[in-house]
């Protein structure tokens, strides 16, 4: 057994967190058997349209989320840890992952083996990010697969040069390596956002979705404030 602590990094708006961002997290957990597993909501999300629902609000339907995560673990027999990380909401200016990684690379060390989670929509949008080449230098990748995202017709001929030299077959490998590796699983396919997922609360009324999109505790929030209306 590796003695390297397995990271697990699901950054994101969360504006809302939905069952998408749950099927992911659980499913690398157990795949990478992480030791932990960071939820880590954008503080300014500099890619992002206007009226992106305030930071507090995001990070408190993120906690809320990782109840139903923590419920989701256990139901699963996932042994890794769920924190709720702070980290871009405290730091001040626009959140850029690069900036969040270097932070995560100096708390847990060189030795730790720190995986960002991602679909693949994230992987293609990749060379729009802020220092984006760096980031391998810090982290792998795990890459779940999404309907109407095909890597092997709309992937750019930059990341494209990037699997070339980072991709892996066997998920294994990453406990062995800090950073460095790319892998892409296709056995996991969500057909979820975040920005369909508002636009049918605006519609609608919140009880017309359902826990199997977005979690309950969450939900739960979003009825009592009225968000997305």
């Amino acid at each position: 057994m590796s003695a390297r602590k397995k990271i697990g990094i699901l950054g994101g708006t969360f504006d809302p967190p939905h069952i998408g961002h749950l099927k992911l997290a659980s499913h690398f957990a157990k795949l990478l058997q992480l030791d932990e597993l960071l939820l880590i909501p954008s503080g300014e999300p500099w890619q992002k349209n206007s009226g992106i629902t305030p930071a507090p609000i995001r990070l408190q339907l993120t906690e809320a989320a990782g109840v139903d995560l923590a419920r989701a673990f256990l139901y699963l027999n996932i042994a890794t840890q769920i924190g709720i990380d702070h980290i871009e909401i405290n730091r001040a200016g626009p959140s850029y992952a690069i900036d969040t990684v270097k932070a995560l690379r100096e708390r847990f060390g060189s030795n730790a083996s720190l995986t960002w989670l991602m679909g693949a929509d994230s992987l293609i949008s990749l060379p729009t990010w802020n220092s984006w080449e760096e980031l391998i230098k810090q982290v792998n990748f795990a890459v779940a697969s999404r309907p109407n995202h095909d890597l092997d017709s709309k992937i750019p001929p930059a990341v494209k040069a990037l699997l070339a030299a980072h991709q892996i077959q066997d998920p294994s490998a990453l406990e062995n390596s800090a950073y460095g590796l790319i892998y892409i699983d296709s056995k996991l396919s969500i057909n979820l956002s975040s920005t369909e997922l508002r636009n049918r609360l605006k519609s609608g009324p919140q009880g017309s979705l359902g826990s199997e999109q977005i979690p309950s505790h969450a939900l739960e929030i979003i009825t009592n404030l009225g968000l997305y209306q």
